[in-house]
């Protein structure tokens, strides 16, 4: 990324190589790739240098744009503060509803929890589905099903509910994000914790 500083400050930012005219001159995009950092310069051209410092998890926080700034002869794009998504859910208002937006007391915005919930139970059901099957053939064909498969889909119900009560139990975004975090020291163990495997 590049930066054309005019009087002193940013006039236009370039991600990629482009023509450009500069005064009178027009330049080819392939000065941005031949060019040495100085012979941009003297042009007015500067490399980005890119300031991540206040940039979050997508995931969980909604980031500023990039804002641009030219001082002591580098030229740095930064983010502000960003804003940690709701962790509940956002509900229409009344004054949604007047709006003609949606109605009142239904979801506008599904908020971190809700997410994070969905998508356990979503993998839990995955994990089940394989041998519903077998849950049918003993319900309407008496055949049991084996008790390993039977005490498997109960531990995995079960660690799904605990999943969700960790969910719940986030005070904020970060403790959220936090329970998704693998232990570097133990490979594979997180505070969330994993599904029992069938054995």
């Amino acid at each position: 990324m590049w930066a054309l500083i005019e009087s002193g400050s940013v006039s236009k930012i370039f991600t990629k190589p482009t023509q450009l005219t500069i005064g009178d001159i027009k330049y080819p995009r392939n000065i941005f790739e031949l060019w040495s950092e100085s012979e941009l310069k003297a042009i007015g051209i500067y490399t980005v240098v890119i300031d991540n410092t206040n940039l979050k998890d997508t995931r969980y926080y909604d980031n500023t744009n990039q804002s641009f700034n030219f001082a002591s002869d580098t030229v740095t794009a930064s983010y502000g503060t960003p804003t940690a998504k709701s962790l509940t859910d956002i509900l229409y208002t009344a004054q949604d509803e007047t709006d003609g937006l949606g109605t009142e007391g239904e979801v506008k915005i599904r908020g971190l929890k809700s997410i994070h919930k969905e998508v356990i139970n979503i993998q839990a059901n995955g994990k089940l589905k394989d041998y519903d099957w077998m849950t049918i053939r003993e319900t309407e064909g008496g055949t049991a099903m084996p008790s390993n498969v039977k005490t498997w889909r109960a531990s995995v119900r079960t660690k799904a509910n605990a999943m969700c009560t960790q969910i719940d139990n986030a005070a904020d975004v970060d403790a959220l994000a936090a329970l998704y975090v693998y232990n570097e020291e133990i490979p594979a163990v997180r505070p969330l914790g994993e599904f029992p495997e069938l054995s």
